[in-house]
């Protein structure tokens, strides 16, 4: 038996999914951003979601936080990275080295960063912001 929320009959979208998709945490239906990750237009997030009407942006200044969760993500991708280049080389004496592996990767995953710091700040790290399967449901039913 498929697992559905008791009232509406609704399959709820689970959160592993809305994150990845970037979806909105409240409906996990409608989109966060407008844009693709990797294109030639700069990362563009919508300012309420379009399913629930939920406002992204908290309050003024609200997404500054996420420029915290970036900077951790950032670190935990130059220390695998710097790890895994020992790893592979086995040199200790050159900095070249690891700048030249290191800061690649740092710039070739700033898009990345960029969005799921936002998404992780409103899934994870919003309080009084939850998942309510009723919201998933069609506008029209």
């Amino acid at each position: 038996m498929e697992n559905t929320h008791k009232n509406t009959g609704i399959k709820p979208i689970s959160q592993t999914y809305a994150v990845l998709n970037a979806k909105c945490p409240r409906c996990r239906r409608g989109d966060m951003f407008m844009n693709p990750m990797y294109g030639f237009k700069s990362q563009k997030m919508y300012t309420s979601c379009s399913h629930c009407a939920l406002k992204y942006e908290r309050e003024l200044g609200y997404f500054y936080v996420s420029m915290f969760i970036s900077y951790a993500l950032n670190v935990a991708q130059m220390i695998t990275v710097g790890v895994l280049t020992y790893f592979i080389t086995g040199n200790t004496e050159s900095p070249w080295l690891y700048m030249g592996t290191i800061f690649p990767v740092v710039l070739i995953l700033a898009p990345l960063n960029f969005r799921y710091s936002r998404v992780i700040l409103l899934h994870y790290m919003t309080p009084g912001l939850n998942y309510i399967p009723s919201m998933s449901e069609n506008k029209g039913s």
